[in-house]
């Protein structure tokens, strides 16, 4: 099983071993002082999530007037409003 976490000095220590491991898909979390400070991705994983976060985001009005429109119905459930008192 290959390794996931390198410390920054092991991660200059073994770079090469690092980058192969990020290439078969797997990524390198790299820590400083015991904290994640940055991930080695593929090349391919990345442009995927960059062109994830280009897409254009909707706003949400948007949203529900893209929703169909037509005679759909809709089942409702067969609950009671409960009693309140005044």
């Amino acid at each position: 099983m290959s390794k996931s976490q390198w410390s920054l000095s092991e991660a200059k220590d073994h770079f090469s071993q690092l980058v192969a491991a990020a290439r078969r898909g797997k990524a390198q979390t790299v820590t400083r002082h015991g904290k994640a400070a940055v991930v080695v991705l593929k090349a391919e994983d990345y442009a995927h999530l960059e062109a994830q976060g280009q897409a254009p985001k909707k706003s949400f009005i948007q949203h529900l007037l893209d929703m169909p429109k037509g005679d759909i119905e809709f089942e409702r459930l067969p609950l009671k409003p409960r009693d309140v008192e005044f």
